[in-house]
């Protein structure tokens, strides 16, 4: 049967989060709200749904939701989600403050609600394609760019865009962070455009985090460097590149490889191999995810990327703010 679900906040995202909703099979839109009473009756009218007139209206006829409104805003609405009985998707970063997103979490927990956090990058085909290899970075070092746009400029570019990394990052290395040093500089806006982190964890990994919204052209890159690999993932095309070690007489895989030459290493010799991982999975990460946080709402699984995954995100991107706001260089004062 399928899961009656409502879209708080229809802005962009937001209108995307209904859209996909409405295509599935697995949930049943029942409508959507939005501070701007036109743009939500737009949205509604388009996608054959219901615009409510206010968000507590719309939290007593679904039985899951959207939050994806302003960041400021996700505590108080995610909150009035959960008392509500709503199992619930809040949009990254998961609230604006630590303390904000404790209480939401430990409520979640405590009213047996699902509740997930919206890092997509978590549903991208780029980092499904690599799932089959056994992942152990030492070092990270990614880089996400983009042209400066007014949406987001609310807050600074360590939670507009560094967020989606951090959360990679700590996925990927699975080892307490020890040690961050950080920097950026404000050109357009009154907090950091663009920022760079060093992030060190307890196991010796080290992730190299660079995130500008004032950049000419777009990019999304993560490289991966570990044991015997080196992996490189497009988040913006949705594809991977691993070049690696053979075993000792390994056998032809899954996945087809392309000999590049061979590498002394003692007394043996090691071949180097190719791959481009096929991408199987769902290629449209937004539909995938909603997907996936319906089925962990049908089945009571957990979420795949939890409230606490979102907290731990948060707390990292907070000390990166915080060091940076100690040293923030603003452009115009030269």
């Amino acid at each position: 049967m399928a899961i009656r679900v409502g879209v708080i906040g229809v802005g962009r995202l937001g209108g995307f989060h209904a859209e996909k909703y409405a295509a599935l099979e697995s949930a049943d839109l029942v409508g959507v709200y939005d501070p701007d009473p036109e743009r939500a009756a737009e949205v509604a009218g388009r996608l054959g749904t219901r615009a409510f007139a206010t968000a507590a209206e719309l939290l007593a006829e679904v039985e899951a939701v959207s939050i994806v409104a302003p960041t400021q805003e996700h505590h108080r609405l995610g909150m009035q989600a959960l008392a509500a009985g709503v199992h619930t998707l809040v949009e990254k970063p998961i609230t604006a403050t630590i303390d904000e997103a404790r209480e939401l979490v430990a409520t979640a927990r405590a009213a047996g609600l699902k509740l997930q956090v919206g890092h997509i990058e978590r549903f991208n085909p780029a980092l499904l394609a690599v799932e089959g290899y056994e992942l152990a970075p030492l070092f990270v070092e990614s880089h996400r760019l983009a042209p400066f746009s007014p949406r987001g400029a609310d807050v600074a570019v360590v939670l507009d865009l560094m967020i989606h990394d951090i959360d990679l990052i700590l996925t990927l290395i699975k080892s307490p962070v020890t040690h961050i040093q950080a920097s950026g500089v404000a050109v357009v806006s009154g907090s950091a455009d663009i920022a760079n982190a060093r992030v060190e964890f307890e196991n010796g990994a080290v992730a190299n985090v660079t995130a500008s919204r004032i950049s000419a052209k777009r990019m999304r890159k993560m490289r991966l460097f570990q044991r015997d690999a080196y992996l490189s993932l497009d988040f913006a095309d949705g594809t991977a590149e691993v070049f690696r070690l053979a075993a000792d007489g390994e056998a032809t895989g899954a996945v087809p490889s392309l000999p590049l030459g061979q590498i002394e290493r003692g007394s043996r010799q090691r071949t180097i191999l190719y791959e481009q991982p096929p991408v199987e999975a769902e290629r449209d990460a937004l539909k995938h995810e909603l997907t996936l946080f319906l089925r962990a709402v049908e089945q009571n699984t957990e979420p795949v990327v939890t409230g606490e995954d979102g907290l731990r995100a948060l707390e990292v991107a907070d000390r990166i703010v915080k060091l940076i706001e100690a040293q923030t260089i603003r452009f115009d004062e030269g």
